[in-house]
């Protein structure tokens, strides 16, 4: 069974300037950087059958960029888990044709019978991965790195990845691309 999600990949470039806040936090199990992404929408581990599926309908919505790359910034520096931190990760500013290209995989995700997301979508990217790290220390952490990030970049395409079952993920392999405008 293969284990799947959509997203968008992360320019070298870009991952490179992420690379740099790697350290520094004890107990943080970083991610590399080729593995850095925006996820769309987490499908799990899925049937063969369902996985060609989803990989066939996903060309559907690659329609809502109206066939423009997609104009993203990574503006801030962030934690998941409050008092008990769980990721840290590179927050992508609001944009309403990101969210809706999130909205239309969740849609195809429920047409083809696997169950509602319950998180509300965050747009990121996942930096490092937290157990048993202290909020005091993440907050610590977060402080010294406490001004805006203002990378920008485009996205031309969207992916369909799968992964790997462990912990953390990773690495990530590219199953199917999704230019915008076809």
């Amino acid at each position: 069974m293969p284990r799947l999600f959509s997203g968008l990949e992360i320019p070298a470039a870009i991952a490179g300037q992420l690379a740099f806040y790697r350290g520094g936090l004890a107990g943080a199990r970083w991610i590399e950087p080729a593995d850095y992404h925006i996820t769309l929408r987490f499908f799990g581990d899925v049937d063969r059958h369902v996985a060609q599926v989803l990989a066939e309908d996903l060309a559907d919505t690659e329609r809502l960029a109206g066939g423009l790359p997609l104009a993203l910034e990574l503006d801030e520096l962030g934690v998941f888990g409050g008092d008990a931190p769980r990721a840290l990760f590179a927050r992508v500013k609001a944009d309403g044709l990101l969210a809706r290209l999130a909205n239309a995989h969740e849609s195809l995700a429920r047409r083809n019978g696997l169950k509602p997301e319950t998180r509300k979508f965050a747009p990121h990217v996942t930096l490092a991965r937290l157990r048993g790290v202290s909020a005091r220390d993440v907050g610590m952490w977060l402080s010294e790195r406490a001004f805006p990030l203002a990378l920008k970049f485009e996205a031309d395409k969207f992916v369909l990845f799968s992964s790997r079952d462990s912990v953390g993920g990773g690495p990530y392999r590219v199953e199917a691309d999704y230019p915008f405008g076809g």
